[in-house]
Formats: structure tokens, sequence, C-alpha cells
């Protein structure tokens, strides 16, 4: 079997002949997908993300959010405690976030995608775009198979620019994320330890890992010490799916193994508590189960499941910041926005932040000395420009830069680009003057 990571993955598995379907797709087992009465348990998809097909199978869900310990908030003066991404680009947050390196972390890399996609998001309803028109555009955009950045007949100018714009935008809002962070770890799963030890104030995380360490780091006192929010609006809810490889050894014991994921009885593990029944023996995995039935419905016999399960899970699968059906409806994912751009961000974010991360954050620092980001803005324009070369960075070109440069060429420029222009930034900070037009670069 395949099991774990994205659907992503588990797509190109399937276009590869890699996986195939473990039973006929018109004939799933009984009371797996759906009830007899066709109320679906796992639906094929929502927000924009596909849960399942008929070659894998969403075991799990997940989002992506904030992570903070509470100590450390009330030690450096922070009242509010994050709720939305924005939060973490405060000045108050300086030297404290943890955060991974996306270009070693896929999980890291896609919440990274939903800060950027969020931004999109509020860019084009700041324009004047409703959902409905938004969907609508997509569709069609889709159908024509433009170029990138290209619009059909019909669709305003102004839309992709809100897009475009959007997206710059929350690239700026990953640089400022990063000139806060302490460090960028290797792997995702280190920042909500890190929190919770009280070594970071907050950091970005995968919902389980941020929820489980919560559990985990509470005092002798049974006081909790750190939590997890999913910013509202601010993910999409995707799935970790489950896969049958083709060739099989063993295909009748892997087919009763993804059966037994996704029923109930596998089910439980993902969220009861240690020693309920049908539960973990020992420890809580805080994950988000997928079946429908774990969460309150307006379908009686899904409500009445609902009702049997809520007693012995560790989080409150009610709570509209906890249950996934609830957060899929505040954030729909338009994959033409940044699906395409996920590889090349990793990347983008590598240069900005990690590579001129020593030169980012002197020159973040030299700005909150010197009076903050509005006494500097001739500063703050040096440190948000976005790299002209090999050639400027924008929306459509990045899709493409790939197939025109090598990877080691556009890398090298990009970091040496974002040192000099933070080195520009911390110079003009600390001679504490607005004075001087730093070298504007096109979006």
């Amino acid at each position: 079997m395949l099991f774990g990571g994205g659907a992503y993955d588990h797509g190109q598995a399937a276009s590869q002949g890699i996986t195939v379907a473990p039973w006929r797709p018109d004939a799933p087992p009984s009371n797996l997908l759906a009830l007899p009465d066709g109320a679906v348990l796992i639906p094929e998809g929502m927000s924009g993300e596909i849960w399942r097909t008929d070659t894998f199978f969403g075991a799990a869900l997940s989002t992506f959010g904030i992570c903070y310990n509470m100590d450390r908030l009330r030690d450096l003066g922070i009242r509010n405690r994050p709720a939305q991404w924005t939060d973490l680009a405060d000045p108050a947050y300086s030297g404290q976030l943890g955060a991974a390196d996306p270009t070693k972390s896929g999980s890291m890399s896609k919440a990274f995608e939903m800060i950027v996609h969020q931004q999109c998001h509020r860019a084009v309803e700041e324009a004047g775009f409703n959902p409905g028109r938004v969907a609508d555009f997509e569709a069609r955009i889709v159908a024509a198979r433009l170029p990138p950045g290209e619009m059909p007949r019909g669709i305003p100018n102004e839309y992709q620019a809100a897009v475009e714009r959007g997206w710059r935008n929350g690239i700026l809002l990953l640089q400022k994320i990063g000139a806060n962070a302490r460090y960028f770890a290797e792997g995702a799963g280190r920042v909500p330890i890190d929190v919770g030890m009280g070594d970071a104030a907050a950091g970005l995380a995968i919902d389980f890992y941020g929820r489980y360490e919560a559990g985990v780091s509470r005092g002798p006192d049974g006081r909790a010490r750190m939590a997890y929010v999913t910013p509202p609006g601010g993910s999409s809810v995707s799935a970790d799916p489950i896969s049958l490889l083709r060739g099989a050894e063993h295909r009748e014991l892997a087919v009763r193994f993804i059966t037994f994921v996704l029923g109930e009885d596998g089910q439980r593990l993902w969220n009861y508590a240690p020693g309920a029944p049908g539960g973990p023996e020992k420890f809580a995995l805080r994950r988000l189960p997928i079946r429908r039935d774990f969460y309150p419905s307006n379908n009686p016999e899904i409500q009445r499941q609902y009702e049997r399960h809520r007693a012995y899970t560790t989080d409150r699968l009610a709570d509209p910041a906890v249950n996934p059906y609830a957060l899929a409806d505040r954030f729909i994912y338009h994959p033409r926005w940044t699906a395409r751009h996920f590889n090349i961000q990793r990347d983008l974010i590598r240069a900005m932040c990690l590579d001129a991360g020593e030169e980012l954050r002197a020159a973040w620092r030299a700005v909150l000395d010197n009076g903050g980001p509005r006494a500097n803005p001739a500063a703050m324009r040096a440190i948000e420009r976005l790299p002209d070369r090999p050639e400027p960075v924008a929306w459509a070109s990045v899709l493409t830069v790939g197939n025109r440069y090598d990877r080691l060429q556009y890398m090298r420029e990009w970091t040496i680009f974002f040192r000099e222009s933070y080195r520009e930034a911390r110079e003009l900070a600390e001679a504490g003057t607005a004075r001087g037009s730093p070298r504007e670069t096109a979006p």
C-alpha cells in the first residue's frame, strides 16, 4: 500500500499506473463511503481539495495553522493570541517564531501556500468579486487553457490583476514571517515541540502536530501551556490518503486493511482518547477522522452516530474551529491561483528567507530599532523588492522560470538580489532617514 503523503502524490501514482482501485468503483463495501439511503460518509472533496477518487481514499483530514505558548506570549507582552496568519508578521514576534524549511518539509510548503492563497482571496474580494463570480471565472479560465495570466473574453483584467496582487502580498507576508523567524528547522515536527517547551513563542504547524504537543506539554497541575488554532478562512482541508499498489503480493489483506482504516473501527483510532472503547491504548493521535458520522449533521442517522462517538473523542469535533467540515466551508481552494507555484515557491522562500535570512533579520531588526516600518518607508521598499533577475519575478513569470534557466542559476541570482536589497534596507534604517529612493522592480 501507499499510505500517507498528500492527494497530489497519490494522484501522480495513479496516473502512472503505480496504484489501482481496490474494488469496482460502482461497488464499494457497504456503509463505507455512503449509507444505504445515499448519505455520503466520505465525500469526494470539499473546499476545492480532492478527498477521494476511484484509486485513493482520504483516511484522515488535516489543516494548517498556528501553535503558540501562552506563557511566552505573556512574557513578551503580547496580549492578543495569534488567530490569523497576518498576526505572525507583528514585530512583537521578532526572533520568536518557529518555522520549517519548505524545501525539506512538504507540510510546511502547504502551510505557506495557504498563507499566499488567503491573500489572493482577500485581494479578489477587495476588488469586488464575490465567490459566485470567482467560481464562474475560474471554470471559464481553466476551460480556455490559455497561457498563465491570459484571460478569455468576458473576464475583466481587473480580476487577474487582483489574483496577482494577492499573490505578491502573500509572498511579502511570508517574508515578514521569515524576518520574525527564530530558525527554519529541517522538519515541521520540531516547531510545536519548541513552542511547547517555550523555545519559541509561536510557530506554523500542521494541526495534529500542534494539538498533540498541546496535550503533552501541560504542566504538572494540568494547566494548558500551549494551544493550536486554524486561522478562520486561512486553510483548506486536505486529506491524507491510502492507496493499493498494483501487483500487491497480499492484495486481499491490503484491501481488508484499507477497508478497516476507512471504517468506523479504524477511524476511532484517529481521535478517540486513550483507553476509550475502540480507541488507542496509550497515546491520543489527535487526528481528524474523515468520516462524516464523527461530526454533527442534519441527517438523523449520521447525527446518531456522532452522538455515540462524541463522548470518547479527544477533541470537541463539533467545535467550528476544529470541525473540518465547518472549516472547509470557510475556505475555497482555487488551484490555478497557487497550485502550480507550489515547487517554485519553495525556492523563492528559501532564497528570500533562508539563504538571505541573516541579512533579512538584520534589516528587519534595524527597521524596528529605528522607529518601525512606518518610520522607514525607503528601507521597507528595499526589503519588499522582488528579484528582477534573471527576469522580474511575478505571478506568471515564476511558473516557467525553471524552463528557461538552470535552478542553480536563478537560485544564486535570487539570493544575491535579496542580500543586496536587505543590506541596503539596513543601511537606510540605520542612517535614520527615509531619504533616497531604492531601485524599484516591477511587481
